[in-house]
């Protein structure tokens, strides 16, 4: 952790120099995270659009399911610890090594063949992928204030559906014509030379560049008083573990994740198996799912701040009931209809990342800023336990069950999660009123 300390503060800049220098900044920090964490995304969810093509191979249904599941509880777990280690770590050094070690296991796993490599490689694919969120996270509590933080958030959310988008599109053309091995190794490539642009792109918070707090520049009160900052265990026990909030938020997102992964990674075998979809036509309709993601995530932040005074909860419960209808329809829409299943699911996209996107918004609200990515690892955690439960649950389900097994795991998980954040209606962050003079 002496490597990837956070520098020291520069020294202060004249105040003349330091509106120009902070929204220079802002808009290059947004830009690097966006970009870092997109193509994160293309090291990542490149295994779904492998699947269809490596279960001709010979791998069933169950088998892949496990593969999934590995892989989500080893990222969980990685996005709390490295959430840890990530509030107190130097944002670019630590995003940057991420995404160059997933670059490297992307290479592993197009390599391999014996299922139980393919597991080892990518579950320490998921430990690296696992120090991408808390990276963003300490950016964006560091660089935007409360008041503006869910606009902002969901801008950055994006990065989600762009990443997702591209290789789920790309990616079934790519298996389809060069192998499933080259849907590995062309996102490594891409991830490696990314990972070295972060290292120069990216600076950890204001302070490091001479400029004052974000609250401050902003006209808002401090998150938190000044004086020494608590160590980890203090913050993790005393903001996390002991806030009912935040296990309100976590256990809503393991239900989201149900939904989430369940989607992204079984879409596309699903359209193949029970559709009779070509695959490179069922990545093409996946990819609507992570479309309509960017604009549910951007709406459902905006909504927050603009008309519910920063409270998620209300945002989040809305989208959960409208949720429960795509869902269904897209379960039910008949073979032989790609425009109403892409509609379908680009709904079941729209919906699902307004809620995903607001957990993490929500979490930074109810904890200080020094352990935003703690916190929200926490929440994270949950959520790749959810994907866990959808991987090795969902083929398990299709296996016995068929895909009507499945989707009844989908709806109820809908269901539960829509509870769960109805206990949070009324929480919000103590955000003053905005500064005079907006930034």
């Amino acid at each position: 952790m002496r490597l990837f300390a956070a520098p020291p503060d520069g020294a202060p800049l004249p105040p003349d120099q330091v509106d120009a220098t902070y929204r220079h900044w802002r808009l290059r920090t947004m830009s690097g995270i966006f970009t870092g964490y997109a193509v994160f995304y293309f090291c990542r969810k490149n295994l779904s659009v492998a699947m269809p093509i490596m279960a001709e191979s010979g791998y069933d249904t169950e088998q892949l399911g496990w593969l999934l599941t590995g892989t989500s509880i080893a990222y969980g777990v990685s996005k709390l610890v490295n959430g840890v280690l990530g509030d107190r770590a130097n944002v670019r050094l630590f995003m940057a090594l991420g995404l160059m070690m997933s670059a490297v296991a992307n290479v592993l796993f197009g390599l391999s063949s014996a299922l139980w490599l393919l597991a080892l490689v990518w579950i320490a694919n998921g430990w690296f992928q696992g120090m991408g969120w808390p990276a963003c996270a300490r950016s964006l509590t560091q660089w935007y204030s409360p008041g503006e933080r869910g606009t902002w958030w969901g801008i950055w959310n994006a990065s989600h559906q762009v990443g997702g988008a591209i290789i789920l599109a790309s990616g079934g053309w790519i298996a389809k014509h060069m192998g499933w091995r080259m849907t590995f190794f062309l996102p490594a490539v891409i991830g490696a030379l990314v990972a070295l642009a972060l290292l120069r792109w990216l600076r950890d918070r204001p302070e490091e560049l001479g400029l004052p707090p974000v609250e401050q520049w902003r006209g808002e009160a401090p998150e938190q008083p000044a004086g020494p900052k608590p160590d980890w265990r203090r913050q993790l026990i005393d903001h996390v573990l002991c806030n009912r909030y935040i296990w309100y938020l976590s256990l809503a997102n393991f239900c989201v994740y149900i939904v989430r992964f369940g989607a992204m990674d079984w879409a596309p075998t699903f359209l193949v198996q029970a559709k009779g979809a070509d695959p490179v036509v069922s990545g093409a309709i996946t990819a609507s799912f992570e479309v309509a993601g960017i604009a549910g995530a951007f709406a459902a932040g905006y909504a927050s701040d603009r008309f519910f005074g920063g409270r998620r909860g209300p945002v989040s419960v809305l989208y959960m009931a409208a949720l429960l209808f795509a869902v269904f329809e897209f379960w039910v829409t008949p073979p032989g209809h790609p425009w109403l299943d892409a509609a379908a699911l680009g709904a079941v996209g729209f919906l699902v990342y307004g809620p995903q996107m607001l957990v993490g918004v929500a979490a930074a609200d109810f904890a200080p800023k020094d352990a935003a990515a703690t916190a929200t690892g926490f929440t994270g955690m949950f959520g790749y336990l959810g994907g866990a439960v959808s991987g090795v649950g969902t083929g398990w389900l299709v296996k016995h069950y068929g895909w009507d097994g499945g989707f009844m795991l989908f709806i109820g998980a809908t269901v539960v999660g829509m509870l769960l954040f109805a206990l949070t209606w009324n929480a919000r962050a103590a955000v003053c009123e905005p500064a005079s003079k907006p930034h």
